[in-house]
């Protein structure tokens, strides 16, 4: 079975049992729910005990548990076509050279990472629609300048 054969069933059995994701995520637990839905929707890893009760609630093989456990191929084909996606990507084009400079002003030269992170999503009532508020929190990781020598900085972090 392939990783996207176990994504498919999953999604079946959601639909037919009528579940929603917070339902699903409220029985699996110990995580935040982006990160379980990502796991099930193949984009993630479940460390065991999740695996092992995302399987209890499917009704999973062990075999496919030991998937729900494994280092997924990431990502998606470029650009995304899937319209709530591509605002996304979008967002990280217009914004992105933006960003780039203010945390490297604030910061220095490095990256804010996407391992050592933390997200959240919420629904925020406003007069004009309900407004989607995603917070997004990345340790700061600073590029090594390797072979630096001469009192040389090892580390991109800002310079005072």
């Amino acid at each position: 079975m392939k990783r996207e054969n176990l994504v498919e069933k999953i999604l079946d059995i959601k639909r037919e049992r009528g579940w929603t994701w917070k339902h699903i995520c409220g029985e699996i637990g110990g995580v935040s729910d982006i990160l379980i839905v990502g796991a099930l929707l193949g984009q993630m890893k479940l460390v065991k005990p999740l695996a092992k009760k995302a399987a209890t609630l499917f009704g999973l093989s062990e075999t496919e548990e030991r998937m729900l456990n494994e280092v997924p191929t990431r990502g998606l084909p470029m650009p995304p076509t899937d319209p709530l996606i591509y605002r996304f990507f979008e967002l990280v084009m217009i914004n992105g050279p933006a960003w780039k400079a203010l945390i490297e002003e604030e910061f220095g030269d490095g990256i804010m990472s996407a391992i050592d992170f933390d997200m959240t999503m919420e629904r925020q009532p406003h007069e004009r629609g309900d407004r989607v508020k995603i917070a997004m929190s990345g340790k700061f990781l600073p590029y090594k300048y390797y072979g630096a020598e001469q009192g040389m900085p090892e580390y991109g972090y800002k310079e005072g």
